[in-house]
């Protein structure tokens, strides 16, 4: 009888160990799973978003492009749980001064910021926790020139 009982609580006792290990291996499956969708949706409405706002934004003229790109893909990327931020470069005109009213090409860092669920805890004064971000940056180069057109 006594034989019987040791073997049943055999299981039980693997179940403890394992059951932590399966938890984080669905956290960690989660995070990815949720961070390949956010990629994916911000690589397709990433080039949209530059090309429709960032050669002629809207607006009143004294608000930068670069931040009204970055509000609008926070617009289309609500739902996900990101951070976005825009940078712009432009490319050194080889005319100088004398044609300052024409443009080079500018190219957009569009940067998303991921972060993964559940946010750093403690237990005992033991931090646990995924890492801080996870990042994913875009570039866009448009022509200001040739509207719709994606470098």
């Amino acid at each position: 009888m006594g034989l019987l009982q040791e073997r049943c609580a055999q299981v039980t006792l693997e179940m403890a160990i394992v059951t932590p290990l399966l938890i984080v291996l669905a956290l960690i499956v989660y995070n990815l799973m949720a961070f390949s969708a956010a990629v994916a949706r911000f690589d397709r409405v990433a080039p949209d978003i530059v090309v429709a706002h960032g050669i002629a934004p809207e607006g009143d003229g004294f608000t930068e492009a670069s931040e009204i790109v970055a509000q609008k893909l926070q617009d289309a990327m609500a739902g996900y749980n990101v951070e976005v931020d825009v940078a712009c470069e432009q490319e050194a005109s080889g005319f100088g001064t004398v044609f300052s009213l024409i443009t080079s090409p500018k190219t957009y860092r569009c940067t998303m910021r991921y972060a993964p669920w559940p946010q750093p805890f403690s237990i005992a004064g033991v931090q646990f926790g995924p890492p801080a971000y996870l990042e994913h940056e875009r570039s866009v180069s448009v022509d200001p020139w040739k509207p719709g057109v994606v470098m």
